[in-house]
């Protein structure tokens, strides 16, 4: 029971649940979808009531992403929609950097988290200060941060940028700038992966993703072994070394592309467990093989909370309006960037050699 919600599986809810239900029917039980369309069709009411939206990144389970989510993807895609969308509330779920954005993004809405303490490792390993002191050791050159930060390091940022154009970014900065080094700030095997991709020098900081950086090239192979047919996606949030082994690389968006346009028989998604569950909802001709590490701090946010959020208005997130206008200019500039000129995606060839990075 959710504060009070009685869960009664009527000919109403099953009706209600119905569309979700198909796309989930492969991952959730039976058993477990009577306990959870209830909940499902209450937040979806509540929701029209109190003219909300939910974005729901790819890293949350099914009953989440294809239940109740209105918008669905990476954390930067939601934001964007959810600044698009008439709605006066915004319940995030995914973690607190993303709220963080949303909110930079959309001002005045409202943004709430369901659970404060869904964080993120890699979000956590810099803070607005440490960019500072990197500014006065390196002046001059530009700063590109990841968007998986918090608002206080996007506003010391020149500009943000994700894993799907982090080499486009780097690359337009150090044209920019008119430098031929650039800073690519906290995650350190996106940046390694970055610089086998580009001609631009990197210097990098030793922030990882706790989901991420445990996938190792011994892994993958083992994979390759058991499952010889098998497609490897990887998020160039691993280490190099898993890229190298890997068939494709590149951020959950493409990742998703990749297989519902290629429909390959039988694919690996290296990155967050919920991901493959996701892609899979629609992506019914492939088979999907799930060596996966979990996110903790994803795994925090769930219906039971998401509802409890729309009733009782919790918990908002604010951003200080100094730092919401600095870190909006930084993601401003990104967004401004025009499209890539191919799809996202990390030249394998390119990745398998070996480029020095200035490690912070």
């Amino acid at each position: 029971m959710a504060d009070g919600f009685q869960f009664d599986f009527t000919p109403e809810v099953e009706r209600a649940t119905l569309p979700a239900w198909e796309k989930v029917k492969h991952h959730v039980t039976p058993m477990e979808w009577r306990a959870k369309a209830p909940l499902i069709a209450e937040i979806n009411r509540l929701k029209q009531q109190k003219n909300a939206v939910i974005l729901a990144h790819n890293y949350m389970t099914p009953d989440i992403f294809h239940g109740v989510g209105d918008y669905v993807g990476d954390s930067l895609g939601l934001a964007k929609e959810a600044a698009r969308s008439d709605a006066a509330v915004i319940i995030q779920a995914g973690v607190h950097f993303m709220a963080e954005t949303s909110k930079i993004l959309s001002p005045e809405k409202r943004v709430l988290i369901p659970d404060l303490q869904a964080g993120c490792s890699l979000a956590s390993s810099i803070t607005g200060a440490d960019v500072r002191l990197i500014k006065q050791r390196y002046p001059g050159l530009p700063v590109v941060t990841y968007v998986n930060t918090t608002a206080d390091v996007k506003a010391e940022t020149d500009i943000c940028c994700t894993s799907a154009n982090a080499v486009q970014v780097v690359e337009e900065a150090a044209r920019q700038w008119g430098v031929d080094r650039v800073i690519l700030i906290p995650d350190e095997f996106l940046a390694r992966n970055v610089a086998r991709q580009t001609e631009v020098g990197i210097i990098a900081r030793k922030g990882r993703c706790e989901v991420h950086e445990r996938f190792t090239a011994a892994d993958i192979l083992e994979i390759k072994a058991a499952y010889p047919g098998a497609e490897v996606l990887a998020h160039p949030e691993c280490p190099a070394e898993v890229l190298e082994v890997s068939d494709f690389a590149g951020s959950t968006a493409a990742m998703n592309d990749y297989v519902l346009q290629r429909k390959p028989k039988q694919v690996v998604l290296i990155t967050e467990c919920s991901m493959a569950d996701n892609v899979a909802a629609d992506a019914l001709e492939t088979e999907f093989v799930r060596p996966c590490n979990l996110c903790p701090h994803m795994k925090r946010i769930s219906l039971e909370n998401i509802y409890e959020a729309l009733v009782h208005d919790r918990y908002e997130v604010t951003v200080d309006a100094d730092i919401a206008e600095r870190a909006r200019l930084a993601v401003q500039r990104m967004v401004d960037l025009p499209p890539p000129a191919v799809p996202a995606r990390y030249d394998l060839v390119k990745a398998r050699h070996h480029v020095a990075v200035e490690l912070i």
